[in-house]
């Protein structure tokens, strides 16, 4: 790097053992060319971070004045991990940084930028010179797509990284067309074992951890071995999922809706079934007013039966629906009334009792449980959304009180 002035600086970057080196410093496509697009399945603390903290600095060093590079996480707090490591690794001579932005600038003008992608509109517009991908499995494709979209101009090369998480991923799909031998495309996979040979990781540690976690099925060959599994984690049954899809919503009347509001970044997402249970309306919005998103829900449920998110604001919101549609009920959402929620939708759709689109499945193969020492916790992916998990959770209830010979639906 160059100041100025003229004075050159130089930075020895850390050593990385073969396997890095290949995926992250030199990788190749089938053909033995430079790789643009180097996708990582990594074990964790398999050192995928370290290894493209060094890679970013040395890119760095290739760009001019005002010439970005990314580094995007799921999250601003794992996006901080990253920007923290490399303040940390760097001669503060080198670099000035701002800790509000997440973001360095070298003597040369080069400037790293850490960003979330929990709203992959805000990524694009940028020519971008090079970026990472961290922990991929856990972001949504839209934003793979954003970040692509501002390498389009500068032709920069990427480095897409994380743990495996099962097969129903945008990332699982890319590395599979890069192991296949896509041009321009370099796949790699890292294990812990790949790790204890290069001194990273203890042989023990990694035993260790095969007995502490062999009790949760595929859990110790995602995290530590990189191999995928169909359903990790996931409380509905991929292949009844997969049993459940219909290729249109049913044209019948509905017999119940389930409403669930948006949030800060969220949907609001109504969604109703037919006397057979299956889908047939369907309405998802974001950031409308208050008062347009009651009038739609209003004009939608009618006289209808109906269960709403009551959760904080959507008490307010649940009374004001009310005075209009007399068979509205809510539901306060806590730990345990999305658990009973969500076990009852795993039964139908495990019994094959209820019928949704393509677009409902997309978040129900990427829904998660997590057993805690006093409950299940429930929940998409950090950067995902449930709200037509939620909906359709709800839409079941208010189907089962109907078909139970209506009533008093319940408000939780």
């Amino acid at each position: 790097m160059t100041k100025p002035a003229g004075r050159i600086i130089e930075l020895e970057l850390p050593r990385l053992y073969p396997k890095q080196e290949q995926a992250i410093l030199s990788p190749k496509d089938y053909q033995g060319n430079p790789a643009r697009y180097s996708w990582i399945e990594a074990s964790t603390k398999s050192g995928k971070t370290h290894g493209c903290i060094a890679w970013m600095v040395q890119q760095s060093a290739k760009l001019k004045n005002g010439q970005e590079g990314w580094w995007v996480a799921p999250s601003r707090k794992q996006a901080k991990i990253a920007f923290n490591r490399i303040t940390r690794y760097l001669p503060p001579e080198v670099f000035t940084k701002n800790e509000s932005d997440l973001t360095v600038k070298f003597l040369n003008g080069a400037v790293l930028v850490f960003n979330t992608g929990e709203k992959p509109g805000l990524l694009y517009g940028e020519d971008v010179y090079f970026a990472i991908l961290d922990e991929a499995s856990w972001m949504r494709e839209e934003t793979w797509g954003a970040v692509r979209s501002t390498l389009t101009a500068t032709r920069g090369p990427v480095r897409i990284i994380g743990n495996v998480h099962g097969k129903q991923n945008w990332f699982y799909r890319m590395c599979r067309k890069a192991e296949a031998g896509a041009v321009g495309y370099s796949y790699h996979k890292i294990t812990a074992y790949d790790a204890v040979d290069a001194g990273v990781l203890a042989a023990q540690e990694i035993e260790d951890a095969r007995d502490d976690l062999a009790h949760l099925v595929g859990l110790f060959e995602e995290l530590y071995l990189a191999e995928p599994c169909d359903d990790l984690g996931n409380p509905f049954n991929q292949s009844c999922i997969n049993e459940c899809v219909i290729s249109q919503l049913s044209s019948k009347d509905p017999v119940c809706w389930g409403w669930d509001w948006a949030k800060e970044r969220d949907w609001t997402v109504g969604i109703a079934l037919d006397e057979n249970r299956h889908m047939c309306r369907f309405t998802r919005f974001h950031k409308r007013p208050w008062r347009e998103t009651k009038k739609v829900a209003i004009g939608l449920i009618g006289d209808t039966p109906a269960i709403l998110d009551a959760t904080g604001l959507g008490s307010t919101i649940l009374e004001d629906i009310q005075d209009k549609c007399p068979q509205v009920e809510g539901i306060i959402f806590t730990v345990q009334s999305k658990q009973g929620l969500m076990e009852d939708l795993a039964n139908a759709i495990q019994s094959e009792e209820i019928a949704f689109t393509d677009q409902v499945k997309t978040e129900l193969d990427t829904f998660e449980y997590e057993y805690t020492r006093r409950n299940v916790l429930y929940s998409a992916p950090p950067g995902m959304f449930d709200d037509m998990v939620d909906s359709l959770a709800m839409a079941n209830k208010c189907y089962r009180a109907v078909d139970r010979g209506g009533g008093d639906i319940g408000f939780y």
